[in-house]
């Protein structure tokens, strides 16, 4: 259903899942253009990014933001046009960062929005590489990994948009980086492709025996995304005093409560410690000054610029097809940063 000029289609929560969203957890549904009133701009959205954080928000649970309601548009950012505008800075033709969701067409004040300009030459690489995923990756392995030339960097889901910034930052840092990822072909691609030093298919039966003999010096900075079967393998190689960033716990997102199988709290606690691992997670809107952020979009345009860090997107066409999409990112089936062409 291809996006129109009349109609403005709308992703809703429908009802809360219990574990893996379905196709009664969202709704695709019409509705009228907004009218956009004085101090006021409609936007067009052109992309829109998946993101596994976006399966938290369909909880009523205790956040760090308020959980999407019942009957309301899906959140998540876009990239999007202006089609009429009251406000100062923003014109018609402009494309924008916005934070308008799963929709064709958005009523904004300008509250964080980000102007693009008219003709950016990447647009959809502000939901990824310089947008929140590489600012994720930037902030959370510098001002709280603090990597050191010679240590060993590792971090799972090391194809995805954070993963594979994290090992590639790293590796500018002097760091040995080693990957985790889920097949031959992203492990394949980690390491040809992104420079890192070694890359460990989770998969495996011996995952653990094979990343043990990856880090041989044991592990500095442990990145945290996924959680689970990888960071129990984790564990018992971290050093004195390794650093843990938090951003994510993706395989544990779709879980209607605790994780089956023994309790791990025990040896997670012990080894934080009796190694004095600092742990710290983070939310990256609200975690670190905003100056940070000018600091990050400057380094990484050079590294960009001189072909220092690379950056892969996966494409999805069409709206109607987001909520599987989601489903396939929750489950480790994408290859890089996922966005939709609305």
């Amino acid at each position: 259903m291809p996006q129109r000029s009349d109609i403005n289609r709308r992703v809703v929560l429908a009802q809360r899942p219990k574990g893996t969203p379905d196709e009664s957890t969202l709704r695709l549904e019409e509705a009228a253009i907004p009218e956009p009133a004085e101090g006021q701009m409609l936007l067009r959205t052109v992309w829109l990014s998946l993101d596994p954080y976006m399966r938290g928000r369909m909880n009523d649970t205790k956040s760090y933001a308020k959980p999407v309601e019942i009957g309301e548009v899906m959140t998540g950012q876009v990239v999007a046009e202006v089609m009429q505008s009251s406000l100062p800075g923003f014109e018609p033709g402009d494309m924008v960062l916005a934070g308008s969701g799963w929709q064709d067409y958005a009523l904004s004040d300008g509250t964080e929005v980000v102007n693009l300009g008219k003709a950016p030459e990447r647009p959809s690489w502000a939901l990824g590489i310089l947008g929140m995923p590489g600012y994720t990756a930037y902030a959370g392995l510098l001002k709280i990994g603090e990597p050191k030339p010679g240590e060993t960097v590792v971090v799972a889901a090391a194809s995805g948009p954070v993963g594979a910034t994290v090992g590639q930052i790293a590796k500018l840092k002097g760091c040995r980086a080693v990957g985790i990822a889920g097949g031959a072909d992203k492990c394949r691609h980690v390491v040809e492709t992104l420079g890192f030093d070694a890359c460990i298919d989770h998969r495996a039966p011996d995952f653990e025996s094979q990343l043990a003999a990856a880090c041989p010096d044991g592990v500095d900075v442990y990145f945290e995304n996924v959680g689970g079967r990888v960071l129990y393998g984790v564990l018992p190689l971290l050093n004195p005093f390794a650093r843990m960033p938090v951003c994510g716990i993706v395989s544990w997102y779709n879980s209607p409560g605790l994780p089956e199988g023994p309790d791990i709290a025990p040896a997670l606690m012990g080894t934080i410690l009796r190694m004095k691992v600092k742990l710290q997670g983070f939310i990256i809107f609200d975690s670190f000054p905003r100056s940070l952020y000018a600091e990050f979009a400057r380094e990484m345009t050079g590294w960009l610029a001189e072909g220092k860090v690379k950056y892969r997107e996966q494409v999805v066409e069409g709206l109607e097809a987001a909520p599987q999409a989601l489903n396939d990112l929750l489950a480790g089936r994408n290859f890089g940063k996922m966005v939709v062409k609305v």
